[in-house]
């Protein structure tokens, strides 16, 4: 199965169908389609990587992402998150941290324990 193939998998696997995954990606209908007919290697690559990251799939291999064992993706979201927070001032990052230390109070939220550690 080719990267345009497995894309379209998991886009039908995800959504009700290709328009309504273009919808949500604000991506026209006929240019998700003629990409996935014909090869995403000529979409552009930023178009790919949100693709990617609404899917929650790997942009290498177009594999699932497992935050608990892809170092990878872990990586991605960490640029990602980083990238968001250093657009904020002094206090909009203060702001932040105690939410973050909030949250990570609360067993909902916080990271599970892995067995062993």
């Amino acid at each position: 199965m080719d990267r345009s193939e497995s894309m379209k998998k998991e886009i039908l696997a995800q959504y009700k169908s290709v328009r309504q995954f273009a919808l949500e990606m604000e991506i026209p209908y006929s240019t998700l389609v003629t990409a996935l007919d014909r090869g995403i290697d000529g979409m552009a690559y930023g178009t790919v990587i949100g693709m990617c990251d609404k899917l929650r799939i790997n942009p290498e291999d177009f594999t699932p992402i497992d935050e608990e064992t892809n170092s990878s993706s872990r990586k991605l979201l960490q640029d990602k998150v980083m990238k968001r927070f250093l657009k904020l001032n002094k206090q909009g990052r203060e702001r932040v941290l105690e939410i973050m230390n909030d949250m990570a109070q609360l067993e909902k939220y916080a990271e599970k324990k892995r067995e062993g550690n």
